[in-house]
């Protein structure tokens, strides 16, 4: 039975909400249990849930339409290049983005070849290497954060040693790396983001 020409109704479906629960479990398992909780930061989560679902269901759409190889990667390499103009990603945010792009798309474009077993595989293979990478090299090593400060007088890059040395005096924190944000001339203030060591604690 159609309507203009579209059938209102496709066996598909099935796959395509199967496919979504097996999606939506390991987004949740990679987002919620392994980034948030590990990463203690919360305003990624929203984003990625949504690039997720949406990367999901364009692809799965498109597959209709049997693009070749070289178009599913051409989509994958759009969404994974994506940058906000309104702020900068760290590395890892990027690196879990990537993720979450690379798995929807694997669950959204696998095709009759692929069995259940095998998408689930593919699924668990990514999921363990993030834990174990996260547990054994990553965890608790290096943090970030954003200091609001008041001083400017060595925000200059040829400066930027000085800065880092009274911060360090002042934070008691093992800084490696400083990168200056938005700067306030009006206030004299300034975002500063540090990265800094910390004990690993496992």
């Amino acid at each position: 039975m159609e309507f203009l020409d579209i059938p209102i109704f496709d066996n598909d479906i099935y796959k395509m909400f199967a496919r979504l629960t097996i999606d939506l479990i390991f987004l949740s398992l990679i987002v919620s249990w392994l980034y948030k909780r590990r990463s203690n930061k919360s305003e990624f989560v929203f984003t990625f849930y949504m690039i997720g679902i949406i990367v999901f269901f364009l692809c799965f759409t498109l597959k209709k339409f049997e693009l070749d190889l070289g178009m599913a990667l051409g989509l994958f390499a759009i969404f994974g290049i994506l940058r906000y103009r309104t702020d900068t990603i760290d590395i890892k945010e990027m690196t879990y983005l990537f993720v979450v792009i690379g798995v929807s798309v694997i669950n959204s474009l696998a095709n009759s070849k692929m069995s259940y077993a095998e998408i689930f595989g593919a699924n668990l293979t990514v999921l363990l290497a993030l834990f174990i990478i996260e547990r054994r090299w990553v965890h608790a090593t290096q943090k970030r954060k954003v200091l609001l400060w008041n001083d400017l007088k060595y925000l200059k890059p040829q400066d930027q040693h000085m800065l880092m040395e009274e911060l360090k005096e002042l934070t008691g924190l093992a800084i490696t790396h400083l990168e200056v944000g938005d700067v306030n001339y009006a206030r004299e203030t300034a975002k500063i983001k540090i990265t800094y060591e910390v004990a690993s604690q496992k």
